[in-house]
């Protein structure tokens, strides 16, 4: 699902919001979001997950074209783990 599809949806789902009002709120929770993960703050939506951010060190890799040993940087990466209600849904027998 996209994000225009997400807003298409819960604009035709809640009638009584225009569908530009749904994008502006769509759009504010992700820039919360990710202004959260910028500041390396976690982020908690109970039954549904949780936003945090892992920590990589620098390493040595190879470049895969060349085989040529290079050094990778440290890096900060986006990590989301599944909360119980929605890892039970998506596992739920069929």
């Amino acid at each position: 699902m996209t994000k225009s599809e997400l807003v298409r949806r819960i604009a035709e789902l809640s009638p009584h919001l225009q569908q530009s009002d749904v994008e502006r709120v769509i759009e504010a929770i992700f820039t919360k979001i990710g202004t959260a993960l910028a500041r390396r703050d976690r982020i908690e939506i109970r039954g549904f997950g949780t936003f945090s951010v892992k920590h990589r060190s620098a390493r040595l890799g190879k470049n895969p074209r060349t085989g040529v040993t290079v050094e990778v940087s440290p890096k900060v990466i986006p990590y989301f783990r599944t909360g119980k209600h929605l890892h039970a849904r998506l596992n739920e027998e069929r």
